[in-house]
């Protein structure tokens, strides 16, 4: 009689530990940091940063926490990390359009105003000075 009792004692031992790990995996998938791919074709410009026409990764690097920290990365690296403040997606703006900007003289970089990662009702507000 008492291997049958190890034997279910450890049977819910493992279903436990199975558990538990299924848990954590679906826990870590779904802080998963919110990314987007962006193809500028001309300069734009984010707080203290020029960023030449071409293809960036935004990405919020503390999805957890209360603030926004979103990086930005070209392929050569990160060309710029800043805090931003969290502001609803406004009405009528289509997943298309990922981004919002500030107007510019034509000869300027257009400054990013916010970005809206797809799916989302809220956006991350870059903080100007």
């Amino acid at each position: 009689m008492r291997p049958l009792t190890h034997k279910l004692v450890l049977d819910t031992v493992l279903a436990v530990v199975g558990l538990v790990a299924a848990a954590f995996v679906a826990t870590t998938q779904a802080r998963t940091p919110e990314t987007a791919f962006l193809t500028f074709s001309r300069d734009v410009a984010l707080p203290g940063a020029v960023l030449p026409a071409g293809s960036y990764r935004f990405e919020v690097v503390n999805a957890d926490s209360s603030s926004d920290v979103v990086r930005v990365s070209s392929r050569t690296g990160v060309t710029f990390m800043g805090i931003t403040t969290q502001t609803p997606r406004p009405a009528g703006l289509p997943d298309s359009r990922p981004v919002t900007f500030k107007e510019a003289p034509p000869d300027a970089p257009i400054p990013i105003v916010a970005w809206y990662p797809a799916g989302t009702s809220i956006g991350h507000l870059f903080v100007y000075r």
